[in-house]
């Protein structure tokens, strides 16, 4: 969950998609601010409260009371006491059922974390669950006390307000979620996490122009079989399947939350022909681009 008092910026690469960057009404920490989670609904009430938005900063959010639900690329997690929500740039999101949950909302950008440090760089992971469920646990304890300490940190008075603190704590906060039992059971803590990181920052870069895995390990001088080895331990899927995966997320942002004429979509994502676009949808998804667009802009 996002401030709706942030800038909104021109449509993305690809897409019509409201993108809001980093503004705060208050800009107390270049890159950082800290509120409550009622505080950034009533600021969502003054805009637009149900819009579909990305943005290009991460969210954290702990829930502490009340309940809601919140979707994020179509997928939409109930929020309870215990939830903890990780969004980062890009992901597109919307506010299903705010309801009554209330807790800790931080948001930063990713070069407000020291440089360089175990936190720098899991901000600069492309891949991580949303969402957790950690409900009265000794992991929630941990995070509302650490949460409860940068909130009284940039609390204090403007002129005493250590950004140096406020980073260390930040870091220390996304150490801990690094350590939390993966939600499928999963999680790869070995060398290969480097090399899948690598390549899906390379992956965010070049999705519209190429879908060969040998382009991308030849960028980043691995063979295809690093690349098929470092993706199988992140993601259970060869290298190919999360290529493919990548590009039709993004046709399913723009068929669901864009008017875009199906033909401008694929030549948006390196398809000359609208046809092979609607086959290699087809095979990923299971629909047509036509009624994926029907099913879910009907749900708008």
């Amino acid at each position: 969950m996002n401030s709706a008092d942030l800038g909104e910026a021109p449509p993305p690469r690809g897409g019509g998609i409201v993108r809001l960057d980093f503004n705060p009404p208050e800009n107390r920490i270049p890159g950082f601010e800290i509120i409550d989670l009622s505080t950034l609904h009533e600021r969502r009430r003054r805009r637009q409260p149900d819009a579909v938005h990305r943005v290009d900063f991460h969210t954290l959010t702990l829930v502490t009371e009340g309940s809601g639900d919140h979707a994020v690329d179509f997928v939409t997690y109930p929020c309870g006491p215990g939830t903890l929500l990780w969004i980062r740039p890009g992901q597109v999101q919307r506010f299903v059922r705010p309801g009554t949950a209330n807790g800790i909302h931080l948001l930063f950008t990713p070069a407000f974390l020291p440089h360089p440090s175990g936190a720098d760089r899991l901000v600069n992971e492309w891949y991580g669950p949303v969402c957790r469920q950690l409900g009265a646990s000794g992991d929630y304890a941990v995070l509302a006390t650490l949460l409860g300490q940068l909130r009284a940190e940039y609390d204090r008075p403007a002129q005493t307000v250590s950004a140096e603190i406020l980073q260390l704590l930040l870091a220390t906060v996304l150490l801990h979620i690094d350590r939390l039992p993966q939600p499928d059971g999963g999680g790869d803590r070995t060398p290969s996490r480097e090399v899948y990181t690598r390549f899906r920052t390379e992956l965010e870069l070049s999705y519209a122009t190429t879908r060969r895995a040998a382009d991308y390990a030849q960028r980043l001088g691995y063979t295809v079989k690093t690349l098929t080895r470092a993706c199988a331990a992140a993601t259970g899927q060869p290298v190919k399947h999360v290529i493919d995966a990548r590009v039709a997320l993004e046709a399913q942002r723009l068929l669901a939350h864009t008017g875009e004429p199906v033909a401008t979509i694929a030549r948006h994502l390196g398809f000359p022909e609208p046809t092979n676009f609607g086959k290699f949808f087809t095979r990923h998804t299971g629909v047509t681009p036509g009624a994926f667009r029907l099913a879910h802009q009907d749900q708008q």
